[in-house]
């Protein structure tokens, strides 16, 4: 078996192992786990046998949005919320919107955000159902306001649409593109509601890379990427992408994260703090619209 495929089933692991008592908090829902994060931080419900887990892809993108995060920050393609309840559970003064396509998705961010362990963050965070590639009115009358957000996080699905795709059809929207254009569609729609001077986020795979670089185009400058490998000496399996809408800073390769030391599945220490909330990957270059 290769190391990527290995490293990938990783990235799907809660950060911080455990589940807490289905029957206690959650009723009625289809097959579910209710996992920790942050080392009890925070809490997630999210499918056992279908759709997307979310693990180490979420904690990455959630450690890009800076110390000292004020405003709202729209987690687009939130799936059950994993990505924008870490960043608000490290932050607390930024609030975020979950936005997720799929019904069944956002129905399990929402009883993520009714779970009595999330009382804290409930009042920072809500949910929006809707398509994220929607445009202009359209757009907003789905709640998603012109220039609204202070911060935009992405994980977009990044598997091409001729990939194999599992049977599982709603693992298989959170995975597969269904258009050539994706990065596109989803760098507008994060383009037109962010701030002037915002920030976006994005986690895909490096082969991904030319073609989120047109999206980012003349909306955005200052892009920063960095490589995350699996262990030293492997080859990048994601990349960690940031910009500033309106900048028109020079585009910066960062020193790439290094998910396992050793030869075993621990963490390196560096990603064990990023997983858990302890520390960010903030930006290199400070976050203006004039740099």
């Amino acid at each position: 078996m290769t190391q990527a495929p290995e490293t990938d089933r990783a990235l799907e692991q809660p950060a911080t192992g455990g589940s807490a008592n289905t029957d206690r908090t959650v009723s009625a829902v289809p097959a579910h786990t209710v996992d920790a994060f942050h080392n009890g931080g925070f809490f997630l419900v999210q499918p056992s046998d279908a759709g997307h887990r979310a693990g180490m892809d979420a904690m990455l993108l959630a450690a890009t949005v800076p110390e000292g995060a004020k405003g709202v920050l729209a987690d687009l393609g939130a799936g059950a919320g994993a990505a924008g309840l870490a960043a608000i559970s490290r932050l607390p003064d930024l609030s975020t919107v979950l936005i997720e396509r799929a019904p069944a998705m956002a129905d399990f961010a929402r009883r993520s955000l009714a779970l009595t362990e999330n009382a804290h963050l409930t009042a920072r965070a809500s949910v929006i159902e809707a398509d994220v590639s929607l445009q202009g009115k359209q757009r907003r009358d789905a709640g998603l306001a012109d220039h609204a957000y202070d911060y935009v996080i992405l994980n977009p699905p990044f598997n091409a649409g001729t990939d194999r795709k599992t049977p599982d059809l709603l693992k298989a929207e959170a995975h597969a593109m269904e258009t050539d254009d994706l990065f596109e569609r989803w760098l507008r729609t994060a383009a037109a509601i962010l701030k002037p001077g915002g920030q976006v986020s994005i986690i895909a795979r490096p082969e991904s890379m030319a073609e989120i670089f047109v999206a980012l185009g003349k909306r955005f400058g200052g892009v920063e990427i960095t490589p995350v490998s699996p262990r030293a000496g492997d080859d990048s399996i994601r990349i960690l992408v940031t910009a500033i809408k309106g900048s028109r800073a020079r585009m910066s390769l960062r020193d790439r994260i290094v998910i396992h030391q050793g030869s075993g599945r621990d963490f390196s220490t560096q990603m064990s703090g990023l997983a858990n909330g302890l520390v960010a990957w903030p930006r290199r270059a400070k976050n203006r619209s004039s740099i």
